[in-house]
């Protein structure tokens, strides 16, 4: 059994709406210091062990066609 970590998060330059409200909270909370915020997602996934190739271009295209939206985010994942 391998165990997927995936982060799912927007491209430079995508506006995060959400960063900036967490920001704006976080600034009335007395956080002056923060510079930006970025909000992503992070998923675990538990799968049946493949070849290690095999199962990173299945992790690829999962990520590609429902994780993620490849117009606005970008991913990364670790197989363990």
């Amino acid at each position: 059994m391998a165990h997927v970590k995936i982060i799912v998060t927007l491209k430079d330059g995508v506006l995060d709406p959400q960063g900036k409200t967490v920001k704006f909270a976080l600034e009335k909370m007395g956080y002056k210091k923060i510079e930006d915020i970025r909000i992503g997602k992070y998923i675990e996934i538990e799968i049946k062990n493949d070849k290690k190739e095999k199962l990173e271009k299945e992790i690829d295209e999962i990520c590609d066609k429902l994780l993620a939206n490849p117009n606005i985010e970008k991913y990364k994942f670790s197989i363990e």
